[in-house]
C-alpha cells in the first residue's frame, strides 16, 4: 500500500508534507470520510451532520462547509455554523465560537454501523446454518466453523472460568463484547472504506464499554461483594473511625472499569498512529538522494508489513483481555464466602 502510495504521489509534495498530520487525521474523528489524495484532487465520503443550535435544530450534508479554513481558524457553513480547525474546539462544529450539540454521523459513527452490520450478517449466517441442523449432524466447517470455534474457545477457557457458577447469562453480554472489539479492530486494519476507522481507538467508545460492565458488575455484587467493600475483614484500626481500607475499595470500583477504558484506547490508537507513521517514513525521505529513498523507503515497507501482523495479533489480543478482565470483574462481585 504504501510502496502504491509514493508511485502515486509527485516528488515535490514531499515538501510540504505534514507526518502529524496525516497520523492525526487517521487516528481522530472527523465529519468527512477522506478516502485519497489532497486538496482539491482529494477523494472525500461527506457524511451527515445533525446539531442543534441557538436557531434549532438543523440537518445537513458536511459538504456544505468550506473545505478551507478562514483567517479566525474557522470552515464556515450554513446557518451560522462553522468546524474550528484550531484551539480547544478543534474539529467540533460551534456557532460564534462555542460548541453546539452535536448529534451528527461521523466518521467513527459510520465506520461503527459498517462493523455492526458485518458482525450481524456474520453471526445470523452463522445461526441460520444451526437452525437446519440437529446434534447429530457433522460438525461444520469453513467460515461457519470458524465462528463456532471462536465462540467455543471464549466461553470455554475466558467466560466459564472467569464468571464462575453460573456464567451462562453473562454470556450473550461478554460474546457481544468480544466479537465487536475484534471486528472494529480488524477492520480498522483495511486502509480504505468500509475499514480505516479508530471505532476501539476512540476513548467514547472505550467509555461506553467500560461503563456497561461497571453497570453489570455493580448490579451482579452480592452481599459479600459489598460487604468486603465498607467492611473488609481486617482489623477495625484500618476501617474505624478513618475508613481507610473502606475508601481504597470504594476507589477501586471506579478504578477497575477506568482501567478498562484506558488500556484498550490505548493500545489500539497507539497501534494505529505507530503503523501510520512508519509509512509517513516514505514521504519524508522522499525528496532525498536516490539511494537514501529506495533504502528508506524499503525499511519502512518491511516495518510496515511487520507492524501490520503485529496489529492483527493485537486485534485478537485486545478483545479476548477486555472479555476476560470483564468476566474477571463480574466473577469477583458473585464470589462466595469461605467456610472456614
Amino acid at each position: 500500500m504504501a510502496m502504491v502510495l509514493l508511485a502515486l504521489t509527485p516528488g515535490a509534495w514531499a515538501a510540504d508534507f505534514s507526518a502529524k498530520e496525516v497520523v492525526l487525521e487517521h487516528i481522530k474523528d472527523s465529519h468527512e470520510w477522506h478516502v485519497w489524495g489532497e486538496g482539491e484532487n482529494s477523494i472525500v465520503i461527506h457524511l451527515p451532520v445533525i446539531v442543534n443550535s441557538s436557531s434549532g435544530w438543523h440537518v445537513f450534508c458536511s459538504s456544505q462547509f468550506e473545505h478551507h479554513a478562514d483567517v479566525s481558524g474557522l470552515r464556515q457553513g450554513p446557518y451560522g455554523l462553522a468546524i474550528a480547525t484550531e484551539g480547544d474546539h478543534a474539529g467540533k462544529i460551534v456557532e460564534n465560537g462555542e460548541p453546539v450539540l452535536d448529534l451528527s454521523i461521523t466518521k467513527t459513527v459510520a465506520v461503527m454501523f459498517i462493523n455492526v452490520a458485518i458482525l450481524l450478517c456474520c453471526i445470523l449466517f452463522s445461526a441460520r446454518w444451526y437452525k437446519k441442523r440437529t446434534a447429530q449432524d457433522q460438525a461444520p466447517g469453513g467460515f461457519v466453523g470458524f465462528i463456532e470455534m471462536m465462540v467455543m474457545y471464549v466461553v470455554d477457557e475466558i467466560i466459564k472460568p472467569g464468571v464462575g457458577k453460573g456464567y451462562e447469562k453473562y454470556v450473550p453480554y461478554l460474546l457481544t463484547c468480544f466479537f465487536f472489539i475484534f471486528t472494529c479492530n480488524v477492520m480498522g486494519l483495511i486502509p480504505f472504506p468500509p475499514g480505516s476507522g479508530n471505532v476501539t481507538g476512540n476513548i467514547a467508545v472505550t467509555f461506553f464499554l467500560a461503563l456497561c460492565t461497571f453497570i453489570i458488575v455493580q448490579f451482579s455484587g452480592n452481599k459479600h461483594y459489598w460487604k468486603d467493600i465498607f467492611w473488609p475483614d481486617v482489623p477495625t484500626w484500618l476501617k474505624a473511625p478513618i475508613p481507610i481500607i473502606p475508601v481504597i475499595e470504594f476507589v477501586g470500583i471506579f478504578t477497575k472499569p477506568f482501567a478498562l477504558m484506558i488500556r484498550l484506547f490505548a493500545n489500539m490508537m497507539a497501534g494505529h498512529a505507530i503503523a501510520v507513521a512508519i509509512t509517513c517514513i516514505i514521504f519524508l525521505v522522499a525528496a532525498q538522494a536516490v539511494a537514501v529513498q529506495v533504502s528508506m523507503s524499503a525499511l519502512s515497507v518491511i516495518m510496515s508489513i511487520f507492524m501490520m501482523c503485529l496489529e492483527c495479533l493485537v486485534c485478537f489480543i485486545q478483545a479476548m483481555v477486555f472479555t476476560m478482565l470483564s468476566a474477571v470483574f463480574i466473577g469477583l462481585a458473585r464470589v462466595e464466602p469461605e467456610h472456614e
